[in-house]
């Protein structure tokens, strides 16, 4: 029974082959897009690893620096670093905008991150590896890029309105979104996040000058006071916390709620955002995709497949007419479903191989999603052949020598 089909499709190969192309494409893309939220979930999983941290320490009732905007005095590190449990506490802050080379007219969206003075492996927030140059070591103008977002060593890029010079290179460092991060000094990353133009601080100077209440003749100081407060930021989105040995993250986390009226994530919580809100509507879009486009294919191979068997309405009526059992008949057809099923995703495999590094956004390829997909093909194929099935078993013998 086999030859009978292997003898079919050698028959037919042109239609056969060009049809397995084509659905090969399909199991490609569907690939590519479960590669691309495997890539999403990744890429918020290394934000927090490469992160350092144990717990996130962020404005009260947000849901913290990667989800909503947070904001906290850059003092309470202090404070948090005298509970007990607390092994490191640093401040950071994250501004995601557009980075434009001194020279070129092109820009890059990445995600600015601003980190606390210290040193690697001890200071949460720093990039843990590089593949190139150093790490930051001056208090300004210095920065440290993703390779992803095209800087080279040496390359000056503009943030707001200072200047940068690139001193280090990483890899793997971007944001839930896929942005590639770079990191600057602290101080810069505050002035950049909360910066005015200068017609927006004039106006502000003016505004003050004008309150009575900061303008006292008795007070000469005071203007001057609070023209310098107004232009300073003391503020920082999160607090990322390491843990001493021993002590339990939830525990913790719960002290610095109850004294320091802060809210605190743990690593699972943080986890749980970033996978089931950040990126929850994404998902459900992919799977919609998913499902059509493994109707689509069904479609595809119960049309070659109804097609194919009605060229040979003849021989099949002659094969019964023959003594042929139905369920040999029925076993070529699903046979050829099934050969059809497995040169396309051959075809879907390589092509997706191929084309995941050419896609803007990180594809995270893994075995599993493949060995599923070629079941759930080989699946969409046997229900495919259903029809061309019944319709062959209903097939007269009588046609084999009928006009």
């Amino acid at each position: 029974m086999i030859s009978l089909a292997g003898r079919d499709i050698l028959h037919s190969w042109g239609k056969f082959v060009f049809t397995g192309v084509g659905l090969g494409l399909l199991i490609g893309v569907t690939l590519v897009m479960a590669g691309v939220y495997r890539g999403m979930v990744d890429d918020g999983k290394a934000l927090l690893d490469n992160s350092g941290a144990d717990l996130w320490v962020v404005q009260r009732d947000t849901l913290g620096p990667y989800a909503e905007s947070s904001s906290i005095n850059d003092g309470t590190y202090r404070t948090i670093l005298a509970m007990p449990g607390v092994a490191r506490a640093s401040n950071i802050t994250y501004l995601t905008m557009q980075v434009r080379k001194d020279e070129g007219k092109s820009d890059v969206r990445a995600m600015i991150v601003g980190i606390a003075p210290g040193e690697l492996g001890v200071t949460p927030g720093w990039p843990p590896y590089l593949i190139a140059g150093r790490q930051l070591t001056r208090g300004h103008y210095e920065a440290v890029a993703d390779i992803a977002s095209g800087f080279k060593l040496g390359d000056r890029i503009a943030i707001r309105r200072n200047h940068y010079t690139i001193v280090g290179l990483t890899r793997r460092m971007v944001s839930s979104s896929g942005d590639p991060m770079l990191f600057i000094p602290l101080k810069d990353a505050q002035e950049a996040q909360f910066l005015k133009d200068n017609d927006a601080i004039w106006q502000s100077r003016r505004r003050t000058e004008a309150n009575p209440a900061f303008n006292q003749a008795g007070v000469p100081g005071l203007l001057d006071a609070v023209i310098a407060s107004q232009s300073t930021n003391a503020f920082v989105n999160a607090v990322l916390v390491t843990l001493k040995p021993g002590h339990a993250p939830d525990e913790v986390a719960e002290s610095i709620r109850r004294w320091k009226r802060l809210t605190v994530y743990t690593r699972a919580q943080m986890e749980d955002i970033l996978v089931g809100k950040l990126i929850a509507t994404s998902a459900k879009q992919i799977g919609m995709f998913l499902a059509i486009l493994a109707i689509v294919s069904a479609a595809i191979v119960a049309f070659i497949i109804y097609s194919l068997t009605m060229d040979k309405i003849r021989e099949i009526a002659v094969l019964k007419l023959i003594g042929t059992r139905n369920r040999t008949i029925a076993a070529m057809i699903l046979q050829q479903a099934l050969a059809l099923g497995v040169i396309g995703f051959v075809v879907g495999k390589i092509t997706a191989t191929f084309a995941a590094p050419l896609f803007p956004k990180y594809v995270l390829l893994i075995p599993f999603d493949t060995i599923a997909g070629f079941f759930t093909v080989l699946v969409i194929c046997v229900l495919a052949s259903l029809v061309a099935i019944r319709m062959a078993l209903k097939v007269d013998p009588a046609e084999a020598i009928g006009g």
